[in-house]
């Protein structure tokens, strides 16, 4: 939970930071619930099984006696080749290094179209720095009550207590459209670059160009926003302290446990101070499916494929990949041979993944997207 910046209310629906790298539950209340011995965190209630149900739904008993039809216990291989998780006490966290430079490059060359310059934001995907990050923190406390009051700054810099979920988050999430694509070298360089435009610091130390970025001053990196999340949620203390927090409701809701009859009288509601009126286009709660066009020619197999699997990355050039109806683009790439094109599609080619990330798709299949997406460039 986000320290100190939020108001008490009762606790019917509650979010509350499940980890370091912020993931988020909703529970329901706070529940009474022990599970060996201790209190269950989440308010999940355990229901005992009576002729066969637990309360309203039935169960399959015999998945209680410890054996299921399908699948089979992870070998220890098969865990560590999922176990991708990087740590703040540096767990997970390989060797590597590289420069804020070589992370400038890298990021004009793969993010900036989603992103924006310098991390500002593009409008379709959130913006990665909005100026100094210890600056920045002070604008968390601020509540945009009036449409011209500033609203909290929520970048990398300002809001993320770790830097772990930083270097995680760029090799297993990005860029979008080819994730895992990047090596740790060219991790570390954006991770790097990300710091230099947040202008934070590492042991005093500006990150100018040639500042060069590895595991042991990674794990350096103190985030101005550390302390500004409780409870404390990180070592092996970290379930513990999250099972007192949710005891003691007095720390997020009015300090009494109450689903119903919560109020004496009537409610106060907060109303909408800066109310939007006109839409453009009108809002409509028609929820009818276009009719069709019975004179409409039927797509075709490579159309189709082209819509489900292609289009997110060929629409535009945003990600780097020959836009559907730029003919010179396509021109260039077919310089290599149709042959060469196909393979490629199928193989996969640069930033592109092969069959384009569905793996589902026949060779035929693909090669008929390909082949729709020329004719269309033509």
């Amino acid at each position: 939970m986000f320290k100190s910046y939020h108001k008490l209310f009762i606790s019917s629906v509650l979010v509350v930071a499940g980890t370091s790298s912020t993931i988020f539950a909703a529970q329901s209340s706070v529940s009474n619930t022990y599970d060996n011995g201790k209190r269950v965190i989440d308010g999940g209630v355990t229901y005992p099984v009576t002729n066969g149900k637990t309360a309203s739904y039935h169960i399959n008993e015999e998945t209680l006696k410890g054996g299921y039809a399908y699948g089979k216990k992870a070998t220890e291989n098969e865990i560590k080749a999922w176990d991708i998780d990087v740590m703040p006490d540096g767990t997970g966290l390989p060797e590597g290094k590289g420069t804020v430079e070589e992370g400038d490059e890298l990021y004009e060359a793969k993010c900036v179209s989603c992103h924006g310059d310098f991390g500002s934001g593009s409008g379709s995907y959130p913006a990665l720095a909005k100026g100094n990050a210890e600056e920045g923190v002070a604008t968390l406390k601020n509540q945009r009550t009036k449409p011209d009051m500033d609203g909290p700054i929520r970048v990398f810099g300002t809001y993320w207590p770790q830097a772990s979920t930083l270097w995680w988050y760029i090799k297993t999430g990005m860029p979008h459209a080819a994730p895992l694509s990047l090596t740790d070298d060219e991790v570390y360089a954006l991770s790097a670059y990300m710091l230099s435009i947040n202008e934070m610091t590492i042991d005093g130390e500006e990150l100018d160009d040639e500042y060069e970025l590895d595991r042991e001053k990674f794990l350096k990196i103190k985030m101005p926003n550390k302390d500004g999340f409780v409870p404390n949620i990180d070592g092996p203390k970290g379930t513990d302290n999250m099972r007192d927090y949710m005891s003691n409701p007095k720390n997020y809701g009015n300090g009494t446990r109450c689903m119903k009859n919560c109020f004496e009288g009537e409610p106060v509601l907060a109303k909408i101070q800066t109310e939007i009126k006109e839409f453009s286009p009108p809002l409509s709660t028609v929820r009818e499916l276009p009719k069709a066009d019975a004179s409409a020619t039927p797509a075709s197999e490579g159309a189709k494929i082209y819509e489900a699997s292609c289009a997110v990355c060929h629409a535009t050039d945003a990600m780097g990949a020959p836009a559907v109806g730029d003919k010179k683009a396509w021109e260039a790439v077919l310089k290599k041979g149709i042959d060469t094109v196909h393979k490629n599609a199928i193989i996969g080619i640069n930033a592109m993944p092969p069959k384009g990330g569905n793996a589902n798709l026949t060779d035929d299949q693909l090669k008929a997207a390909v082949d729709f997406m020329i004719d269309q460039s033509k």
